[in-house]
């Protein structure tokens, strides 16, 4: 029975955490996937993680991170991408150099340190070009050892708080003191003489899930999860006839790469809330994960993976500044790809309202969702490179 009841709390309790964040705008600022990743560690540290728990957490943790990256793939416009202002693909292009070469400029630092360095470079890409969905989903590609996926997801959140309450506070002042203010537009006028929006985009909210239950929703979006099952199901064939070693890379990538054709059927790309529905699976895992945080292992090897990942974080965005100078690239348009590729698309509305500026919540959300496509490609072989170049 206790199992029974651990499960439905890993199935209800993010429902509870996306209520309070809709009701209260200081709690959405934290963020539900750090609420459900801290309250998981909090069932673990009070003992409510009952004796025997371990393979429902695994099996929720193998099911989850698949399961959920094809459904938010589904609403991706790859047309979009093309049709980004120049500053903005050149900022976001701009950030994914400069992650990857913090993480290989950590890798040299910190490769007699941490056997498994190559892992969490990996992950490290993952998250920072996309999200959490892609650090977990390379920690599984790679057979990370579980505590490293754990350490990895409680390290990226550790470092993460000081730089996004310096990107809603005081950044925006101080980058423009070497970067060029953003030029505000007025939106294109409509046929009727109104001003019209570039994209319905501007009108949705990802991290909106009301009337998700409302039979027009609802009927869509399950035939979106039996497609999302399917593909989970092909990427499993793979797995079982890929060579071991590189099992769980083929699943990944399989999965990403079906995920993303799939976005391509207009059927499929117009499904109402598969992203929103995939967002909520993430955050489950991230209360599993959570629950599976053994405060020793965290307190003997976090501190190397957490100077790793904080190298990654402000290296890559220092770096980020450097190059944004160059190329005369504005202050918002910087942070906005930066928040896209640090801490994933449903934070760029906020850090948008932080900065008064209405018109890069567009680029940011498709730079985000972009980067939640390229992070499993790049994440799984910049890791298998390096894990060959140190032998």
């Amino acid at each position: 029975m206790s199992l029974i009841l651990l499960s439905l709390t890993f199935l209800l309790f993010p429902a509870v955490v996306i209520y309070a964040c809709g009701r209260f705008p200081a709690i959405d600022k934290i963020g539900a996937g750090i609420i459900c990743y801290c309250a998981g560690i909090a069932l673990s540290l009070a003992g409510l993680v009952p004796a025997g728990a371990r393979p429902v957490q695994e099996a929720f943790m193998n099911v989850s991170v698949p399961l959920s990256i094809p459904l938010m793939l589904f609403s991706v416009d790859l047309k979009r991408w093309s049709r980004l202002a120049g500053t903005t693909a050149t900022s976001f292009a701009c950030m994914i150099l400069a992650v990857l070469c913090a993480t290989a400029a950590g890798f040299l630092i910190f490769e007699d340190r941490l056997p498994e360095v190559w892992m969490i470079a990996g992950m490290s890409i993952g998250v920072y070009t996309g999200g959490t969905p892609n650090l977990n989903a390379i920690g599984l590609a790679l057979k990370a050892p579980e505590h490293i996926i754990v350490l990895a997801n409680t390290a990226d959140m550790l470092v993460c708080i000081p730089w996004f309450i310096f990107i809603l506070t005081f950044a925006q002042r101080i980058l423009n003191l070497f970067l060029p203010p953003f030029e505000k537009h007025l939106a294109s006028p409509a046929a009727d003489g109104r001003s019209a929006p570039d994209t319905d985009w501007e009108t949705k909210d990802i991290n909106d899930y009301r009337n998700i239950f409302s039979r027009p929703v609802l009927l869509p979006l399950t035939g979106g999860l039996c497609l999302a099952l399917t593909i989970f199901a092909a990427g499993v064939g793979l797995y079982s006839i890929a060579p071991r070693e590189y099992n769980m890379a083929v699943l990944m990538l399989a999965i990403t790469t079906l995920g993303l054709a799939a976005s391509f059927i207009p059927a499929v790309r117009n499904i109402d809330k598969t992203f929103q529905l995939g967002q909520y699976i993430i955050l489950v895992f991230c209360l599993v994960v959570g629950s599976m945080a053994d405060i020793r292992q965290l307190v003997i090897a976090a501190p190397h993976i957490i100077l790793y990942m904080a190298l990654v974080v402000y290296g890559s965005f220092a770096l980020h500044l450097f190059m944004s100078r160059i190329f005369k690239v504005d202050t918002d348009t910087t942070i906005i790809t930066a928040t896209a590729a640090i801490f994933s698309p449903p934070f760029v509305p906020v850090v948008a309202s932080a900065l008064r500026n209405r018109e890069v919540v567009i680029s940011g959300l498709t730079a985000g969702i972009m980067g939640y496509v390229i992070g499993n490609y790049l994440g799984i072989t910049i890791a298998y490179l390096l894990r060959a170049w140190g032998g």
